[in-house]
């Protein structure tokens, strides 16, 4: 794979904080069924956060 430059990598909203997130390589493989931001925000998916 071909550097990218960290300013053009692929970004996503989390789904339960509302808050955007970046790529990283250790999601490379499933970076689509990506949805969280960390492990705090899927364990608490049925809670939304006011931000």
């Amino acid at each position: 794979m071909k550097s990218i430059k960290k300013k053009n990598l692929p970004t996503k909203i989390c789904l339960t904080c509302n808050k955007p997130f970046t790529w990283l390589k250790k999601w490379e493989k499933v970076w689509g069924e990506v949805k969280y931001c960390s492990d705090k925000c899927r364990m608490n998916k049925s809670k939304k956060y006011a931000s």
